[in-house]
């Protein structure tokens, strides 16, 4: 079987065991999956469903967000805003109305500047065509008072 790119998922999920002292078998039962099984995705022989990723991070008491970056079904950006998202819902010293109306401030901070990055790109896009058009204009106009000298 050739190895799948897991995105050394297999190698960072060995690690993991390991470092919760857990055997192989130990895990597999955790998470509720075959020995076999987690073996073959610790070798990258397989690529595990999300919810079998969930259930092996719940084991190892990770995050299952990572896992999902590193086997490649979530990008970075969104494995960080998930993660705020569930520290905000997690916190205990809040109430649920509170952690909405988090939740509604930081979405609307994100599309804030998400909308002043997309504006300065697009601003320093056009300063760069226009620049262009500039100098083209500017050597035109150099070249136009020679012209005329002759």
């Amino acid at each position: 079987m050739a190895s799948l790119n897991v995105g050394n998922l297999g190698e960072y999920l060995r690690e993991q065991r390991r470092t919760a002292q857990l055997s192989l078998r130990q895990l597999a039962d955790a998470a509720g999956v075959s020995n076999p099984y987690l073996s073959q995705i610790e070798r990258g022989l397989r690529k595990p469903s999300a919810e079998v990723l969930q259930q092996v991070a719940k084991a190892l008491r990770i995050s299952a967000e990572t896992l999902y970056v590193r086997a490649g079904i979530l990008d970075e950006k969104e494995r960080e805003e998930l993660e705020t998202r569930a520290v905000i819902l997690a916190d205990p010293s809040i109430n649920e109305r509170q952690k909405q109306v988090l939740l509604q401030i930081y979405d609307s901070f994100r599309k804030e500047n998400a909308a002043e990055a997309a504006e300065a790109a697009e601003a320093a896009g056009a300063a760069k065509s226009g620049g262009a058009a500039e100098a083209a204009a500017e050597a035109a106009g150099a070249a136009a008072p020679d012209a005329e000298r002759r």
